[in-house]
């Protein structure tokens, strides 16, 4: 299923023969996609060790890119106050370039305000099945999705409104922080490869490590896409109710489990 992380840092002795590279693709950079929310932070937060490892990649001529569910206006700050080069907000819904405020929208919507009215009455609906759903404090700041809390639901509960969702032709993902009712098609591995072809385009996705921690990352671990993807140690926790499963894990969680990758990327990669 997975290979440990331990497989991964001996390939990476030298970025171009990670098995997953053909010999017809040998590459001499790499681009780090990487969701954020318990990917990049540790117990919720940014840490020092982070921030001194995203400093090094940009030092380095690493490129990070994050790919998170986080709402337009979460985005938008983060974009501007950290050493990456972008970030895909909503799950693949939008796109902030580092250098340019505004946003990019990834996912065709001809009437923003009958969007959201919509996407209100779905979360209505479910809530007449489900009537503890609340709707997530963020979810004001959204364009293409809408969220509401985790609490406490159970698998099962999820697979109903994963159905009623598709049901009312909508898509559904849950990360560890909230609930997201979207676009159906609207996920992290699209939103990523349409920024890649645009904004990247000397990027082929052979060239692209993902990183995530939880189900909403699922299409991050599709190889048809993306060879080589990687799943902090958290991951472990959602081994039954993921689609595709990450070619390697680390040994740390979190922050700590993404620093990990990294500190291999910036022994061994050479540019």
């Amino acid at each position: 299923m997975y290979r440990p992380i331990t497989d991964f840092g001996k390939h990476l002795i030298n970025i171009q023969q990670l098995p997953e590279i053909t010999s017809r693709h040998l590459y001499q950079t790499c681009l780090l996609a990487t969701d954020m929310d318990g990917t990049i932070t540790k117990y919720g937060k940014f840490t020092s060790k982070l921030l001194h490892t995203l400093e090094s990649l940009t030092t380095a001529k690493v490129p990070v890119l994050i790919v998170t569910g986080r709402s337009a206006g979460w985005v938008s700050a983060i974009t501007s106050l950290m050493p990456v080069v972008g970030a895909i907000a909503e799950n693949g819904g939008l796109f902030y370039p580092a250098k340019d405020f505004q946003p990019v929208t990834l996912t065709h919507i001809p009437d923003l305000a009958y969007h959201r009215q919509d996407l209100a009455a779905t979360f209505a609906r479910l809530q007449s099945y489900f009537p503890d759903l609340q709707e997530s404090s963020d979810n004001r700041f959204r364009v293409t999705d809408w969220t509401f809390d985790l609490i406490s639901l159970t698998t099962d509960d999820l697979n109903q409104i994963t159905d009623l969702c598709e049901q009312m032709g909508w898509g559904f993902t849950y990360s560890t922080v909230q609930c997201h009712i979207k676009p159906l098609g609207q996920d992290k591995a699209n939103g990523l490869l349409k920024v890649l072809r645009q904004y990247f385009p000397v990027y082929l996705p052979e060239q692209v490590i993902t990183v995530g921690d939880s189900p909403n990352d699922d299409s991050l671990f599709n190889q048809r896409y993306f060879p080589v993807s990687v799943g902090v140690a958290n991951i472990r926790e959602y081994t039954n109710q993921l689609k595709h499963q990450p070619t390697y894990i680390t040994t740390g969680e979190e922050a700590d489990g993404f620093c990990e990758l990294c500190d291999y990327i910036l022994q061994n990669c050479q540019h």
